[in-house]
């Protein structure tokens, strides 16, 4: 490999034109396809084939094209009273009612709602719909002799006015998709709240519909950049050269940012899913691209011949390059075997954004090294050194002492290693998962307080109602005799506060059943619930043919957690079983590669224990609304951990086994390659750290966990486990670290990481090269 990728990095250096040419074009491409192909981002969760999928299926089915309670666009108007009053005033009823007029003026609002009040649908505000409901339940209990006790309990439990009647609310539905809400639309529905908060009533909205809109994107990669930018001047001393890893870097994101927008005219995208593929993607291509401008000022130092330092540059470094952004891809696009569509998206959208840092580093980098010239490492900088990063001068560094340090005592470095992470990852046994909902927003948004309110006034139950999708096509009893059986065993269940039919199908086979809970959406009791309700069904079924399904929001979100959760383990499995193939030819090795993934298991824990401690204990103050995990962050966390740590492991490594095999003992070779790769596996740490930490500033939950989470993966994996653990293994393991049954060397094709072969070949290639004598 390392003699194929010389030739391309010679290739582009010499060719400089023509390869910048081809990027420009690609540049250009994806930009106009983004600017005309480009579709809306979509932020749904669902899985198929879960229970809740399933009901939710059946209930399109039996009432027609009737939308999920994920894709459903609406907004709740949460009015409260003021202290010491209660919304029967004639004051607030006369504010809700101009707030209901003003709803009734937005354009989106569905026709329905826009009717009169007391017509079918109409909006009307909560004491008249109050009111509407009692004398509803009284005639039906007449007409269809039931207990007027429990028909009246039954519409307290839609009533839209609390039992105190201090908190009433307003459901607005709108026509259109999720797609369809703009900047326009959340001032119409601001401005219809403002008339009831100018009239005195605390006026809160949630719901899809009145969402706010995050803060533009680019503040946080810049801040990345500029962070990064300052690394590798300290790095290179060179105004120049620290800027080359940034140029390659920043194109690479615009194509894969232009890449992905251009992909969601064709499928649904998360609007999460670009900021996760630049989040990565700006990381790696930087590392990537100073990891061989690092080796090519290296090459400098042992040939004037440029392009021959390109072409041994890529060819040594650039082989490091391929087999790191490998394991990172495979640790992507392997997201897609748990059968998760939004989350084998993102893993494909991140997956592409490294592939193209990989083709940019190989190519696009050597190009503008020889547009630049002799110029690569002009701008020098006052007061800072350039010298070779991955050279001896003769000088004894910090990193030679250290490593002497670890060489000579490893199992000191071994067990301090462990234990601190180790001890660090105690608070991950605290995990909790679950989905972003309103409930664990920002206590400041309108949201949250609109949520809070409602469950102040109704109890927790009211913000997660269940609904239960019951079919009784195939029953032994009446369709209503059926449909009362489901409503009563779901009663029987203790966390139960209301369960009745609020609809049936046109051929009166299939009813709706709303189950209002005690508990609230986040609380494991509810989830415990729908667990319950499941698993009553088979005896009914069995005792008079009814089948029915749970759904709605709390149970859909739910699902999605319970089916992430299920599929961490065997995703680990793939990805690791994977990536220690991959290892294994990189290194020729089976303990090194071992070593390795152990060593990304113990980085992982103490990841997974510092983000819950941060953001789900609370612990140093960062996050002062404390929450669960987001569900799908662990699995997504690991694939990009486990690529990200075998990305320093071939770094570092590879120079190890490049001492090896070129004759130095096995202690001198993890001294010398360490010495050799530290400082820039260093910088690049530091660079990747400060990228994935910009991202904390990010307003979306999942965004800013995952920032901290991969910033704190790549510290313990970089500092801690390749540059504390990993060397003092090699050094206990001595030889044997580089052990490989000879069998398995015998199959094991030889993909030359360490350019051994590129070194015979090179005498080759320049008698090739040089022209025939003239006889």
């Amino acid at each position: 490999m390392a003699t194929y990728l010389y030739r391309i990095g010679r290739f582009a250096y010499r060719r400089k034109g023509t390869v910048l040419s081809i990027w420009l074009a690609i540049l250009v491409l994806m930009g106009v396809g983004a600017a005309t192909l480009s579709g809306p981002t979509k932020d749904t969760f669902s899985i198929p084939g879960t229970p809740a999928q399933q009901a939710q299926d059946l209930l399109a089915e039996r009432f027609g094209d009737q939308k999920s309670a994920m894709d459903s666009l609406s907004a709740r108007f949460v009015f409260a009273a003021p202290p010491g009053q209660t919304l029967d005033a004639p004051e607030n009823r006369a504010a809700m009612d101009a707030v209901i007029a003003q709803i009734r003026g937005i354009d989106k609002v569905s026709e329905s709602a826009k009717g009169e009040p007391g017509t079918p649908g109409a909006l009307a505000d909560p004491v008249a719909a109050d009111a509407g409901l009692q004398q509803m339940a009284t005639e039906s209990a007449a007409q269809q002799g039931i207990p007027v006790d429990a028909a009246l309990e039954n519409a307290r439990a839609l009533s839209p006015l609390s039992a105190d009647h201090t908190v009433g609310y307003v459901e607005v539905p709108f026509d259109g998709e999720f797609s369809d809400v703009d900047q326009a639309l959340r001032d119409q529905i601001k401005a219809a709240a403002d008339v009831g908060r100018d009239a005195g009533l605390n006026v809160q909205i949630s719901g899809s519909a009145a969402a706010e809109a995050e803060m533009p994107g680019g503040v946080t990669e810049l801040i990345g950049i500029g962070v990064a930018a300052l690394v590798l001047v300290i790095t290179f001393g060179s105004l120049v050269a620290a800027g080359l890893p940034l140029i390659t870097a920043i194109i690479g994101i615009m194509i894969g940012s232009l890449g992905i927008t251009l992909a969601t005219g064709f499928v649904d995208l998360s609007s999460m899913t670009p900021t996760l593929a630049i989040m990565i993607g700006l990381a790696v291509a930087i590392d990537y691209s100073l990891f061989i401008v690092s080796r090519f000022k290296h090459e400098l130092t042992l040939t004037d011949d440029r392009s021959e330092a390109a072409g041994r540059a890529v060819g040594t470094a650039g082989s490091a390059v391929v087999f790191a952004g490998l394991t990172v891809i495979i640790a992507l696009a392997a997201l897609r075997i748990v059968g998760i569509p939004f989350l084998s998206d993102m893993g494909a959208a991140a997956a592409s954004t490294v592939f193209i840092a990989v083709l940019i580093a190989l190519t696009l980098l050597p190009a503008i090294l020889g547009l630049f010239g002799r110029k690569a490492f002009a701008g020098r900088v006052p007061g800072l050194s350039q010298r070779d990063a991955e050279g001896e001068d003769g000088k004894v560094t910090f990193a030679g002492r250290y490593v002497g340090g670890v060489v000579r005592r490893p199992a000191v470095g071994l067990i301090a290693g462990i234990l601190l992470l180790g001890v660090l990852a105690i608070p991950a046994a605290k995990l909790e998962l679950a989905l972003p909902n309103e409930g664990s927003g920002d206590p400041s948004t309108s949201a949250r307080q609109a949520y809070d309110l409602v469950g102040e006034g109704f109890g927790p139950g009211k913000n997660g109602p269940l609904l239960v999708v019951a079919d009784a096509r195939d029953a032994t009893v009446p369709e209503g005799e059926a449909f009362g059986a489901v409503v009563e065993k779901i009663s029987e269940q203790p966390d139960v506060l209301n369960a009745q039919v609020i609809g049936t199908n046109e051929a009166g086979d299939t009813a709706q059943i709303l189950v209002t809970p005690r508990s609230g959406p986040s609380d494991p009791s509810t989830m415990d619930l729908v667990a319950d309700i499941r698993g009553a069904e088979t005896e009914l079924h069995d005792q008079i043919g009814v089948n029915y399904g749970v759904t709605g929001q709390t149970a859909l979100e739910g699902d999605v957690s319970e089916r992430l959760l299920e599929a961490l383990v065997p995703y680990l499995a793939v990805v690791v079983g994977l990536a220690f193939l991959l290892l294994m030819l990189v290194f020729r090795s089976v303990l090194v590669p071992l070593t390795a993934t152990l060593g990304f298991l113990l980085s992982v824990a103490a990841t997974f224990g510092a983000t819950v401690a941060v953001f789900q204990e609370g612990w140093g103050g960062l996050i002062s609304n404390t929450q669960p995990i987001v569900s799908f962050m662990p699995i997504f966390l690991i694939g990009v951990v486990f690529g990200l740590a075998m990305d320093y492991q071939v770094f570092l490594v590879t120079r190890m086994r490049e001492e090896y095999v070129h004759g130095a003992s096995a202690n001198d070779a993890v001294a010398i390659g360490f010495r050799h790769g530290a400082r820039v596996v260093t910088a690049a740490a530091i660079i990747m750290i400060s990228v994935f930490a910009a991202f904390i500033a990010e307003p979306n939950s999942f965004i800013k966990s995952m920032g901290f989470a991969l910033a704190a993966a790549v510290f313990f994996d970089a500092f801690i486990v390749r540059m504390v653990i990993i060397p003092s293994v090699m050094a206990l393991m001595g030889d044997k670290a580089w052990w490989l049954p000879k069998w398995l060397d015998k199959i094991l094709p030889n993909v030359d990481i360490e350019g051994d072969k590129l070194a015979k070949a090179l005498p080759r290639e320049r008698r090739e090269a040089e022209p025939a004598p003239v006889s």
